[in-house]
């Protein structure tokens, strides 16, 4: 039964024996550990945090000692091919007269900055949504005056030379609406249906390779285990391939693109907490993103590139938002990842 309940926490819970042993991990440890309970029972403390500061196995043979809880904060923990900051609280159990176990708990610090950015990422974005609603339906209206007066005017002229400009201005007042088209996002709700996740991303990677001249390096890195979940398998693919053309296009068709997927227990994305969720990074090698952008790549007509558009991100977003996921990103020269959560089932608040 208590099992059960860890196994909710949105903590990671270690319970050591008195060797230091692990001998109990719930489903947030394995999140946080990169690993499994199947393989990281049995392992020691010194097996498990010796890449942390060599102060904390001290400090959790003295509380094993000396029956003292203690408290880290902000300590950094390394794990395969990962590094995060946890704060970290030990409780010494008794068994009759002596300490029988030492209880570890975990809080991943930069998880609780990742769901206050989500937070101000969503809020962005509804405000982006409303501003270019508002937009739209300012230009539109006079925009369909004006193709309407064109046409009317068109069928007035004899001179093909004049009939030439008022194409012009059709063509033009067409294109214009078509932008706006795309400024709003999505206009149809998903459609879906049970697919797994990696035939969506196996078609992505058959698109870019064909795009590609042969001197991209697409990579697959897959979890097998992940489950089917519901969703429209063509918006999934859309939302996906503006990211992966966005990444080849930034290492100007040379490099190499990972694409990754996970899955992970107990995550949040957005406001809600979900108990399964799977995670699909595009990691590139390029230059990164302009750090003077990079807190508005998923707005409409942002873009570091003079020939782009600016829609592509801010589509993908509304794209996995209508999935009740979310786009994240990180960017340096060298390693830019773009994250995209999608959960697996109905979250709770």
């Amino acid at each position: 039964m208590y099992k059960r309940i860890l196994d909710h926490l949105a903590g990671a819970i270690l319970l050591f024996d008195n060797k230091l042993t692990l001998t109990y991990v719930n489903s947030a440890g394995e999140m946080l550990l990169a690993d499994s309970s199947r393989h990281l029972l049995g392992l020691t403390a010194f097996e498990l945090f010796r890449l942390a500061d060599p102060s904390l196995l001290n400090n959790l043979q003295h509380s094993l000692l000396n029956a003292e809880p203690f408290s880290e904060r902000e300590l950094a923990l390394d794990r395969l091919t990962r590094s995060v900051t946890i704060n970290l609280i030990a409780t010494p159990l008794f068994e009759g007269h002596k300490i029988s176990e030492i209880l570890v708990e975990l809080q991943q610090v930069d998880n609780h900055l990742r769901i206050f950015k989500e937070e101000q990422l969503l809020t962005q974005q509804q405000t982006a949504r409303l501003l270019v609603r508002g937009l739209a339906h300012e230009i539109k209206n006079p925009l369909g005056g004006l193709r309407g007066a064109a046409q009317l005017l068109d069928l007035e002229l004899d001179s093909p030379e004049l009939k030439e400009y008022t194409h012009i201005i059709i063509a033009e007042a067409d294109r214009l609406q078509g932008l706006m088209d795309k400024m709003l996002g999505p206009n149809k709700l998903p459609n879906k249906t049970h697919l797994n996740i990696h035939e969506v991303l196996e078609r992505v990677r058959q698109l870019i390779d064909a795009e590609s001249t042969g001197q991209l390096a697409l990579k697959c890195d897959y979890d097998p285990s992940i489950p089917e979940i519901q969703a429209d398998k063509d918006q999934l693919i859309q939302a996906i391939l503006n990211i992966a053309r966005n990444a080849v296009q930034a290492m100007e068709g040379t490099g190499e693109l990972i694409l990754k997927t996970r899955i992970y227990r107990q995550m949040t994305i957005g406001r809600k907490r979900y108990k399964l969720a799977i995670k699909c990074d595009l990691i590139d090698n390029g230059p990164g993103v302009d750090p003077d952008i990079m807190n508005q790549i998923f707005y409409p007509m942002i873009t570091g590139r003079a020939e782009g558009t600016g829609l592509g991100l801010s589509i993908a977003q509304a794209l996995i938002n209508q999935h009740n996921g979310l786009i994240e990103c990180t960017s340096e020269p060298g390693n830019t990842v773009f994250s995209i959560l999608l959960p697996l089932e109905n979250g709770h608040d």
